[in-house]
């Protein structure tokens, strides 16, 4: 941990401007990179040896690959599975459940968060089923309706027979975790989810030292909408000539997301989307794209253009941007999956997960991480993962053996909290005092003009910039923390 380094003597905490535009963009610092300059992370599947020669001449250390997604993928899709969708239904059923019975090995109180989403249900299925006693399960719950899953675990729980428990958390309780995060997660971390995240873990840890995790199961059998969305748009969006393109963005442009709302609030499609102005600048933005991978980075990026708004910045090349492996064979939504499960899962996903729950001294296990599972998934065919618009296919060929699908069949929810009213609301005044036009200014990290425009319209309502806000918050925390440290 970084938290373990600024202890040495010699430890240098010079803030790194280019990983803050990285972090603006994807609100995680990604892999190789740090919030401080001269330290790096370590890639995942590499092994980093350094000699007793090395130390003497002040040599790097060299980073050796033992184990390539890209690689697997690759290989994956000129070996395809060639049995029918029963044959790779059982199979992929049989490694499921040897992957979680390995998991489940432990001298200690073991448990299962159980969201109540496809991943989560799976394993703690597969749990039950290997099971004499009831497993324990853990949920968080929450008062606002979009945001609260718990209503589904609880049903699922009962179907299977856990030993199930749950805790409704209050804004109040869940906003209390947020001083805490920056001695958390080390450096600037902004997946809201981390706050559900670190609830559930201190809930698990009353009762249990290791608890399973149903992630990963997204990235591995083509579980996000952005997938299909970026294809989807893409296929229309390349019919258009660029110069037409651009003359629709900038009339698009040219109306504020506020009055969009007004122009089509009594019109059908204003039922059906909230802040409609806001998803009209946002897809007019996607206009300039010349390809599928660039209109995929607009999609994944909370910042399109972060050096704008990091002064004296250069945004590093990352997996998703300048250092891309070969990923020849696949098509564009496979490069996509592949991508995520390069970038995303580990330096968001699982940094998330580590972090929350070695806070509180609880183990998480991720059955779908067996590298026997990662290598099983890329074989089989693109259409045995989604199909007829539906996601993730063999893994609810899976489930519906232990779960009927009438409890899991619904739209795919995040693992997220109401950041966008609490910043309006209750966190308003500590917003307010870490976006401070003069703390800015004396910090010297942003440009304050920038930002103050997007809190004055978020206040206001013109237009929603929950996660653009969140990013620059959670950074202000983590510095403002740092700072206090250092004194």
């Amino acid at each position: 941990e970084l938290k373990a380094l600024k202890k040495h003597s010699e430890f240098e905490s010079s803030i790194n401007r280019d990983a803050i535009s990285l972090f603006l963009r994807h609100n995680y610092i990604p892999c190789p990179y740090s919030i401080y300059k001269g330290i790096h992370k370590l890639k995942s599947g590499h092994i980093l040896q350094l000699t007793a020669s090395d130390l003497e001449n002040e040599s790097l250390p060299i980073e050796n690959e033992y184990w390539s997604l890209a690689k697997i993928a690759t290989d994956g899709v000129r070996n395809r599975w060639i049995g029918d969708e029963q044959s790779a239904t059982d199979q992929f059923d049989k490694l499921l459940r040897k992957a979680t019975s390995l998991q489940m090995m432990a001298d200690v109180p073991l448990g299962a968060f159980l969201s109540g989403g496809i991943d989560s249900s799976t394993i703690v299925a597969l749990m039950q089923s290997q099971s004499l006693n009831p497993i324990k399960t853990f949920s968080i719950g929450f008062s606002e309706a979009d945001f609260n899953e718990a209503i589904y675990a609880k049903k699922i729980a009962s179907h299977l027979g856990t030993d199930h428990t749950e805790l409704y958390v209050s804004p109040h309780e869940a906003m209390d975790v947020i001083p805490k995060l920056p001695q958390i997660y080390d450096e600037p971390f902004s997946d809201s989810s981390q706050i559900p995240t670190f609830l559930v873990a201190e809930l698990a840890k009353k009762q249990v030292t290791v608890a399973l995790s149903g992630d990963a199961g997204d990235e591995l059998f083509c579980g996000y909408n952005r997938y299909h969305l970026s294809s989807l748009i893409w296929s229309k969006l390349e019919l258009l000539p660029v110069r037409l393109r651009k003359l629709i963005a900038k009339l698009i442009l040219s109306v504020s997301p506020s009055k969009w709302n007004s122009l089509l609030k009594k019109t059908p499609i204003s039922s059906k989307f909230a802040n409609l102005g806001d998803k009209l600048h946002k897809g007019a933005a996607v206009m300039d794209a010349r390809n599928l991978e660039e209109l995929y980075m607009y999609i994944i990026s909370h910042c399109s253009n972060p050096t704008s708004i990091v002064l004296d910045s250069f945004e590093s090349p990352t997996i998703l941007n300048g250092l891309r492996p070969n990923l020849k064979g696949l098509d564009d939504i496979e490069k996509m999956m592949v991508l995520d499960g390069l970038s995303y899962l580990p330096d968001d996903i699982l940094v998330k997960v580590d972090r929350a729950t070695m806070a509180v001294s609880l183990e998480s296990r991720i059955p779908f991480l067996d590298h026997r599972i990662v290598e099983f998934a890329w074989k089989l065919p693109k259409s045995f993962k989604y199909r007829d618009r539906t996601t993730k296919w063999i893994l609810r060929q899976v489930l519906y053996k232990y779960i009927p699908p009438n409890l899991v069949e619904r739209p795919k929810m995040g693992f997220g909290v109401p950041i966008g009213n609490w910043i309006k609301g209750p966190l308003k005044d500590w917003a307010e005092d870490l976006l401070s036009e003069n703390g800015l200014k004396r910090e010297g990290y942003f440009d304050y003009i920038v930002i103050r425009q997007m809190w004055d319209q978020h206040q206001a309502s013109k237009r929603n910039w929950q996660y653009q806000l969140w990013n620059i918050l959670m950074f202000q925390s983590w510095l403002h923390e740092n700072q206090s440290n250092s004194q």
